[in-house]
């Protein structure tokens, strides 16, 4: 029997320390409900989770100008919309100063509301969706994913597009004489069909964006149930592991006593 070294108190004291790590690490999760509170936990799921999440925030960063890009169409299309009833409206006072029981003076009349809206229809062509031109030459470049790709918006250059700037020209077009009532009639036809077909054509970007954004709620989805799978805890399990835990560090400590009580019958051969 030795005395010097107790060898059963060492190894309660190594089991118990052991199940009291355990139930710190136990009750950590609990706390946090996250399954990797120190990287040494996890470290490859660490890593693995660490990379998901930055992509998930390049997703939400790609929503956010996936929607900045739906706002800038759906901005263009609200003026093209009113271009729409500007050209129409242009195109009723062409076929009524066409009317031969029309007085000079009633077609003067017409020609100061052409006039009118021709200028709305020039002052549109200038107007920008948060400092940025709604209608030029140049297409916007809308990100559609988080590795930052790009895809071109259709242009619409209401200055520069032949049907659009003839209609608009007070010098080429107007209304005042029944000749030149048949020229403006001809190019503000030609302006409501390029309306027509600038329209569908912020459609289609319209239809890309709207896909785009679904495309991007799908990825974070999963992206996100992924991260969970692997950081998130699973409360009910952790909780039965708790309870084991904490059950071994109460035993552990009730043995420890008994075990430093042994070398106590070691007094009883020296009596």
């Amino acid at each position: 029997m030795i005395i010097n070294t107790n060898i059963e108190a060492l190894k309660t004291t190594n089991i118990l320390n052991e199940s009291h790590s355990l139930l710190a690490r136990s009750l950590a999760r609990l706390s946090s409900g996250a399954k990797i509170v120190n990287p040494k936990d996890d470290a490859a799921g660490l890593a693995v989770s660490s990379r998901m999440k930055g992509q998930i925030s390049r997703v939400d960063s790609a929503l956010s100008n996936v929607s900045s890009g739906m706002s800038w169409t759906q901005t263009q299309d609200g003026f093209m919309k009113t271009l729409e009833g500007a050209f129409r409206r242009m195109g009723e006072l062409a076929m009524l100063s066409l009317d031969g029981t029309k007085s000079d003076a009633d077609r003067e009349l017409y020609q100061a509301e052409f006039s009118q809206l021709q200028s709305f229809i020039t002052a549109t062509a200038s107007k920008e969706f948060n400092g940025v031109s709604l209608f030029n030459t140049t297409s916007l470049a809308v990100t559609i994913d988080s590795d930052g790709n790009t895809f071109d918006a259709v242009p619409i250059d209401i200055s520069g597009n032949a049907s659009y700037a003839i209609a608009i020209s007070s010098v080429s077009t107007g209304i005042g004489s029944t000749a030149s009532a048949s020229v403006a009639l001809d190019t503000v036809k030609n302006a409501i069909s390029r309306v027509a077909i600038d329209r569908a054509s912020l459609g289609a970007v319209q239809a890309r964006l709207n896909f785009s954004r679904e495309q991007l709620t799908v990825t974070k989805e999963n992206l996100s149930s992924a991260v969970s799978r692997i950081t998130d805890i699973d409360v009910a399990e952790e909780a039965t592991q708790y309870a084991k835990y904490q059950i071994l560090v109460q035993s552990g400590t009730s043995m420890l006593a008994q075990a430093n009580a042994l070398p106590q019958a070691a007094l009883q051969l020296l009596q």
